[in-house]
């Protein structure tokens, strides 16, 4: 599986992540900077319900996967490109910043009868001392189309 965010420079493998004993949800390695998670306790991209996709902001050595995830705008596009060869498009219907200690679990966790995705890292001011940020940034997806990847013969023919 991968994610795509044009706006935001995102192309990139997504791992499924479960949760760690405190209930919270596991984020991909640090040493694999350009690497998403998907929560596999919820559906997964383009099944009904909210697919939630989870990546870090940076590392001590630079940016990571959703570095540039705060330039996203309401209309935009996340694609997910799944093992099915199909392509599930979102469009971008909010992006917001809240506290960590305010996360809107209900919000972002949400299931509706049909497919969304919230994709979610950090944002706002680190805090050295704990060693995280602040804020979380969540961007809410909802579905706008799936499509059938195909592969082309060199000569342009379809398979």
């Amino acid at each position: 599986m991968a994610i795509v965010v044009p706006r935001a420079g995102v192309n990139a493998p997504v791992m499924p992540v479960g949760s760690e004993l405190d209930g919270k949800v596991e984020v991909p390695p640090l040493h694999r900077a350009n690497l998403a998670g998907w929560d596999r306790m919820g559906p997964a991209p383009g099944e009904n319900g909210a697919a939630v996709v989870i990546g870090h902001l940076d590392t001590k050595t630079g940016p990571a996967v959703f570095a540039r995830l705060s330039q996203v705008r309401r209309g935009d596009t996340v694609a997910v490109l799944r093992e099915d060869e199909t392509v599930v498009v979102f469009r971008v219907s909010a992006v917001q910043q809240v506290r960590k200690t305010a996360f809107p679990v209900k919000k972002v966790y949400r299931s509706p009868p049909y497919p969304v995705i919230r994709v979610v890292t950090c944002g706002g001011r680190y805090d050295f001392e704990r060693h995280s940020y602040d804020d979380n940034l969540i961007v809410y997806g909802d579905f706008a189309g799936l499509y059938r990847s195909f592969d082309f013969l060199p000569d342009g023919r379809d398979d």
